[in-house]
């Protein structure tokens, strides 16, 4: 085999798991990634498993708007509030490992909102912002960039086909402290309801998990979580988080097949498990 042929060989074989049937991923060979973008979240960004397929965070889909000089690390758990991912140590192990120039997307709120569960409620106005603040701090402290991002909007529509809000006053509260804290704010609330009129109450059962007999309005299927991906990568776009050159993809078509879900413990393209 020759040298040429070895790093074309080496080159494909690096490729991330999810990319690998992709074929504008295969134009170039990869190189490093500079930084990485860190995400601390629940089930709505969070990495699914071949068990829990077709249901797909939309975390899983944020690396195809990524150039490769961007790694995404994936930290988002099922069923975690911005309480109870800090109280597991979850936070912890992410700024353990941080570096300066990386980012860290915060997007909580789903489990917050559980007021009949101590080890997860916070009070927007109070407890929430409170927690907020240790990833904002934690990140800054390390170097890294922190950004907020609220969370995203529930598929909920009322007699008249009017898409609901069904946060409460929990984004309102991260605008706050993201403005308080001079730190980016990525409103996906605002622009997932707005997705979500414009689809209307039938067209969003195509992104949201109804398969068979599920009928789930809180996560996603392929084309939910790549959606809501693309309004997450745009935002990073338009705040000046991240440059042009930093993203791809915005305005092409991304496939569904590129979607893959590893068997529960197996590593992910970034590692994780």
């Amino acid at each position: 085999m020759t040298t040429s042929r070895r790093a074309v060989v080496a080159a494909f074989a690096s490729l991330p798991l999810a990319l690998a049937a992709a074929p504008s991923a295969l134009a170039a060979p990869r190189v490093r990634a500079d930084r990485t973008v860190y995400l601390a979240g629940d089930s709505t960004a969070a990495q699914k498993y071949a068990d829990a397929a077709p249901e797909t965070g939309w975390g899983m889909a944020l690396p195809f708007f990524l150039t490769p000089s961007l790694a995404v690390a994936n930290h988002a758990v099922n069923g975690r509030s911005s309480k109870s991912f800090v109280d597991e140590g979850r936070l912890a192990a992410i700024l353990g490992v941080i570096r300066p120039g990386d980012l860290l997307i915060v997007q909580f709120g789903h489990n917050d909102e559980k007021s009949d569960d101590p080890t997860r409620y916070t009070e927007p106005w109070s407890t929430y912002q409170d927690y907020l603040r240790q990833y904002l701090d934690g990140a800054r402290d390390r170097g890294a960039q922190p950004v907020l991002a609220t969370p995203v909007e529930r598929r909920k529509f009322d007699a008249n086909g009017n898409a609901v809000p069904t946060h409460g006053d929990y984004p309102a509260a991260m605008r706050a402290l993201a403005s308080e804290e001079g730190v980016p704010l990525l409103d996906v609330q605002a622009l997932s309801i707005a997705l979500w009129q414009q689809l209307g109450e039938e067209g969003t059962k195509a992104y949201f998990n109804w398969t068979g007999t599920v009928q789930d309005n809180t996560h996603f299927q392929p084309r939910g979580a790549i959606a809501v991906a693309r309004l997450t990568a745009r935002a990073l776009l338009d705040g000046a988080v991240l440059a042009p050159g930093d993203l791809q993809r915005l305005d092409e078509t991304v496939p569904e097949s590129w979607i893959t879900w590893p068997e529960a413990g197996a590593p992910t393209a970034d590692g994780a498990v």
